[in-house]
């Protein structure tokens, strides 16, 4: 009976989020709202009443689209905060609004849009231009986006 077992899914087992308790989280680290990835840009601790609990009030932008959420929680709860993964290409090529992107192992991917923001601006004329520079790629929550350039060192 254990051998008719079918897997058709391969990640590494990661979680997309992991537990913390709210009163542990601090500014400039990463919580998820509303169930977006963002940046803590500002928190306050408010007391409650006699039997009430602090509550903790928390502002965040996305790190993907910029957007601002907040969100209000006891400082007792668990808030889910995202794993994020960073990772520096260089840019080959751009074709189609694609990128082509090279790892640091010699690995190609060609599936990443060229962003609509300044960022995507930057990327298009720097390869314009012919400049050698790398495009730091940040992945959370089975989202990813180019978030910055820089130039490579000769």
């Amino acid at each position: 009976m254990a051998d008719d077992c079918e897997f058709h899914t391969a990640e590494s087992g990661a979680s997309a989020t992991y537990p913390v308790q709210c009163s542990a989280l601090r500014k400039n680290g990463h919580v998820v709202l509303k169930g977006r990835p963002c940046k803590i840009v500002e928190m306050s601790t408010s007391k409650t009443g006699k039997h009430g609990h602090a509550k903790v009030n928390l502002v965040g932008i996305d790190i993907f689209t910029n957007k601002k959420y907040e969100d209000m929680c006891p400082s007792t709860h668990n808030m889910d905060v995202p794993n994020i993964k960073r990772t520096d290409y260089q840019l080959v090529n751009i074709s189609e609004n694609y990128m082509t992107l090279m790892s640091d192992n010699g690995d190609i991917r060609e599936d990443l849009r060229v962003p609509e923001n300044d960022t995507g601006k930057e990327i298009v004329s720097k390869h314009e231009n012919n400049d050698e520079f790398m495009v730091t790629v940040i992945s959370a929550m089975g989202e990813e986006c180019a978030v910055a350039t820089k130039v490579l060192g000769k």
